[in-house]
């Protein structure tokens, strides 16, 4: 294990502030957090928002069996997952999406079937959720672990900006889009593993809308929505699968049109959505972006 994140209290950050100094940490400024030190290899950056601590580098399992659980946190749960997750670890799919929030690219959904053995396996190669990684050199070795790990079963759905465009101009409404998506993927999934019993995804804003999504396909099977479902190994695999395949098309895309296509939906946006037009005529944004984005409007307004 070399990264573990975990929520704490504020009261526990500070018990956690003053052992680093006991034992030693250096302690540097660090953006968004309420204090990050580092001894050795091994950093511990304690964020704002939670707030909740994050460990990294060579000592982690360690230090969270040491030092974190009996002396902070007060529980033991490294090593004890199957104990207090069982749900984790029993038979289901996990699924979850990479673009829903970039103006430019595709939409992507990935699932991924696991079982105890799956799960173990992914866990000991750092299965994490996709967000916390920061290289796509990272995203591809994970990747590349989870399609060689023996008894799963993955598929991946890639709805490229003109067929994502088409489907919006259907559904009118992204929930109701990604609902169909996201059912697409266990529909595929269940031919590969017809009995799996349980899917597990990310909270809908209207949970109705998923269930009504797999109602319409007539697909016998529970289905689980919760917040925060990419701690799950599953989901986690789920969302690394579709980054990768988002990165991939992105990096091809902006080498083909020899254009830089940002992520995100960011103030470059604007400039790299202008140069596309410039280069490869108005119809070339519908390719590329998701229209329906608020963004569209701006960059016809500022356009010739």
């Amino acid at each position: 294990m070399t990264s573990h994140t975990a929520a704490i209290t504020t009261l526990q950050a500070k018990k956690l502030r003053d052992l680093l100094v006991t034992l030693g940490f250096e302690f540097a400024e660090k953006p968004y957090t309420l204090f990050a030190a580092k001894k050795g290899k091994l950093s511990i950056s304690v964020y704002q928002k939670g707030p909740k601590v994050l460990i990294q580098g060579k000592g982690t399992a360690e230090f969270i069996e040491f030092h974190l659980e009996p002396e902070i946190l007060g529980v033991a749960t490294l090593g004890y997952e199957e104990v207090h997750q069982p749900e984790m670890f029993s038979p289901h799919f996990g699924i979850d999406e990479s673009g829903k929030g970039d103006y430019f690219g595709p939409l992507v959904i990935a699932g991924v079937y696991t079982d105890a053995t799956i799960t173990k396996h992914l866990m000991a190669g750092g299965i994490m959720d996709s967000k916390r990684i920061g290289s796509a050199e990272k995203i591809r070795k994970l990747a590349s672990l989870i399609r060689e790990t023996p008894g799963i079963a993955y598929h991946i759905l890639t709805l490229p900006p003109l067929r994502y465009n088409e489907l919006y101009s259907e559904f009118r409404n992204l929930n109701r889009m990604l609902a169909w998506a996201h059912v697409s993927v266990i529909e595929k999934l269940l031919l590969q593993v017809p009995d799996c019993p349980r899917s597990l995804s990310d909270q809908f804003a209207k949970a109705a809308v998923l269930q009504k999504a797999l109602t319409g396909k007539k697909l016998r099977i529970e289905l689980d929505q919760r917040t925060k479902a990419e701690s799950d190994i599953a989901v986690a695999a789920a969302s690394i699968l579709a980054r990768e395949r988002f990165v991939e098309w992105m990096d091809k895309t902006s080498a083909a049109g020899e254009i830089k296509l940002p992520l995100g939906a960011s103030s470059g946006i604007l400039s790299a959505a202008r140069a596309v037009i410039e280069k490869h005529g108005k119809d070339a944004l519908g390719k590329v972006a998701k229209l329906h984005f608020k963004t569209t409007a701006q960059v016809w307004a500022s356009s010739p």
